[in-house]
């Protein structure tokens, strides 16, 4: 990128179809970076998951990280809680605030219950948007499980 242009040297010989699929490729690559940096600098996932599990866990949890991602697109998110660490969807960063924290509150529900069992929902029915941010990721296509 040179001020804002996409720049491509490519070989004489490679084929227009393929140049155009690397461009696009490329253009895409960008676009995800831009995108996540831009989520990262106006919301600080780490601010919102420390606000989360003081207000719903007591300060109880322990996590080791949490961050936007930009390789997950059909599902909001993913908890490793043996690692105790939550990847979001960068998606997710675009969405209205109550649903972002109904999916930090999600993942780190699954710190304690790491399934979806009844303990589980439990847990993530005391924000008082649930069924609300359920209903907005369904529309959004990131929602397939089924609460219990």
């Amino acid at each position: 990128m040179v001020k804002g242009t996409l720049l491509i040297n490519a070989p004489l010989m490679l084929s227009q179809e393929r140049l155009e699929k690397i461009i696009l490729d490329f253009k895409l690559k960008f676009e995800k970076k831009r995108l996540n940096d831009s989520i990262k600098k106006s919301d600080d996932l780490a601010v919102r998951a420390s606000r989360i599990n003081e207000q719903y866990f007591g300060s109880s949890l322990a996590l080791n990280s949490i961050k936007y991602v930009t390789d997950q697109n059909t599902r909001f998110g993913c908890c490793n809680y043996q690692a105790k660490s939550i990847r979001i969807s960068q998606r997710i960063g675009l969405m209205p605030e109550w649903v972002r924290d109904y999916v930090v509150l999600h993942e780190m529900a699954h710190l304690v219950e790491p399934n979806h069992s009844k303990a589980f929902w439990d847990i993530v029915n005391r924000y008082k948007f649930t069924e609300r941010a359920r209903g907005y990721l369904m529309a959004a296509g990131l929602v397939s499980e089924e609460p219990y």
